[in-house]
């Protein structure tokens, strides 16, 4: 049933936004890093199980349904077991990558410790490379972030020709994705504004920022004068645009700290009336008198959401969007236009694309925890530059972030210039060709 599907994927999503930056926070990179690379692993084999197993297999699909739903009870075994084989202990336990930049070698007794004990060669080759490989894939992540919004821009342009043009009313949707658009832009306009209050930005960032406005409004006006684009394509081309920028140099973290507000001086009277401070105070005594296990669960989530920063859980939600849009349009604009909208990629599916596409939903969980590692990894070195404390800036780590949003900027208004370049002057584009109009 779907909604057992959509409470069942909130409950993970909502897992997995929680504990992994809780066991960065707590246990520190090298406990985070196999936090992410356990549950990671976790998940492809269970992927690879569910797409071994037949329709007719009677004990592997009760073998599928025992995991999933004892899934619930391995991710906080995995994250104890982390914190409590990889967190950073009173006695200074030093992390893999501090015997990389050091050279320095744990003291094992036998070769079995050195090979599967703490600070082994296992641990070293494990953790090493899925940081490495984390690394390495920031470029792959923006660049694919890039390429999804441009389908998912490109395709609300097109939808919305054809709702103007498919006869009658065409008027009023006009003028409503004229207001739309009116607002998109207002809204991107603001937070540029925004960008030019921030203390950080010099001369060579100034002009990078110039350029890449420039740019996206001569690429705005030539797909709208041309016909080849219209003023909701463009208007969401600025807005992604400004949003990479905003990203490059925020943390969407006030840009002035906070003044601390003077605490009022103790009255005779009363803030409210007795009543509702009765009720108040009445209020305090029922939640005071909740389970432990209550109070220790709002405890948990309080302290992982004050580790994560919106800037984190909007990146995750946009490039979950618009890597879910992409798995819908790409077909649509294949075979059959709106039909394949609701229509999932699958691996009977007849061309190349659809099976890669369905073969990477089937692994989605993993390339989630994937793209949220790296994601945090940015944002900690980022923060850690900033400050100049903590074990992500005593090793000089940078995972490149900003230089490949740049390209990112760069490759997306290139590749929008291309499509316009080769475009056609026409009103049905790949996607809604096959739509019909009654």
């Amino acid at each position: 049933m779907w909604i057992t599907r959509v409470l069942s994927s909130l409950v993970f999503l909502t897992g997995i936004i929680l504990s992994i930056p809780l066991a960065f926070d707590v246990g520190g990179r090298t406990c985070g890093l196999a936090f992410s690379l356990s549950l990671s692993t976790f998940y492809f084999f269970y992927s690879i199980l569910r797409l071994a197993t037949p329709s007719d297999s009677r004990f592997r699909n009760i073998l599928v349904q025992i995991v999933a739903v004892t899934q619930w009870l391995i991710l906080p075994s995995l994250l104890l077991w982390s914190l409590g084989r990889f967190a950073i202990d009173a006695e200074g336990r030093s992390a893999w990558i501090d015997k990389a930049f050091t050279g320095t070698r744990a003291k094992n007794t036998s070769i079995k410790e050195w090979i599967f004990g703490v600070d082994g060669l296992v641990e070293t080759v494990t953790i090493g490379t899925w940081y490495k490989t984390l690394r390495w894939s920031t470029p792959v992540f923006q660049l694919c972030e890039g390429f999804c919004s441009l389908l998912v821009i490109q395709a609300a342009g097109q939808i919305t020709r054809w709702v103007v043009n498919r006869g009658g009313r065409g008027e009023v949707w006009m003028i409503t994705f004229l207001v739309l658009s009116s607002g998109i832009i207002s809204s991107s306009v603001y937070f540029l504004w925004r960008i030019t209050t921030f203390p950080e930005i010099d001369n060579v960032d100034a002009i990078l920022i110039g350029m890449a406005i420039t740019c996206v409004i001569i690429l705005a006006a030539w797909g709208i004068g041309s016909g080849k684009g219209n003023p909701v394509e463009s208007s969401l081309l600025f807005a992604y645009i400004v949003l990479c920028i905003y990203q490059i140099f925020t943390d969407y973290q006030p840009s002035k700290p906070m003044q601390p507000t003077p605490t009022p001086e103790a009255s005779d009277f009363p803030p409210l009336p007795p009543i509702i401070m009765a009720s108040y105070t009445q209020l305090l005594h029922v939640l005071s008198t909740l389970p432990t296990m209550v109070h220790a669960a709002f405890n948990f989530v309080t302290a992982a959401l004050s580790t994560i920063t919106p800037s984190v859980l909007i990146s995750l939600a946009y490039r979950l969007f618009v890597l879910y849009a992409s798995t819908r349009i790409i077909p649509a604009v294949r075979e059959s236009g709106a039909r394949a909208l609701s229509q999932e990629a699958s691996l009977e599916d007849t061309d190349g694309a659809g099976q890669i596409l369905g073969l990477l939903s089937w692994f989605s969980p993993s390339i989630l925890i994937a793209v949220y590692t790296s994601l945090l990894m940015q944002h900690f070195a980022s923060t850690a530059l900033e400050g100049g404390v903590g074990e992500w800036s005593t090793m000089g780590v940078n995972t490149g972030g900003n230089l490949w949003r740049w390209i990112n900027i760069g490759g997306t208004m290139a590749l929008y210039a291309l499509e316009l370049h080769l475009g056609k002057d026409d009103v049905d584009g790949g996607l809604t060709g096959h739509w019909k109009s009654d």
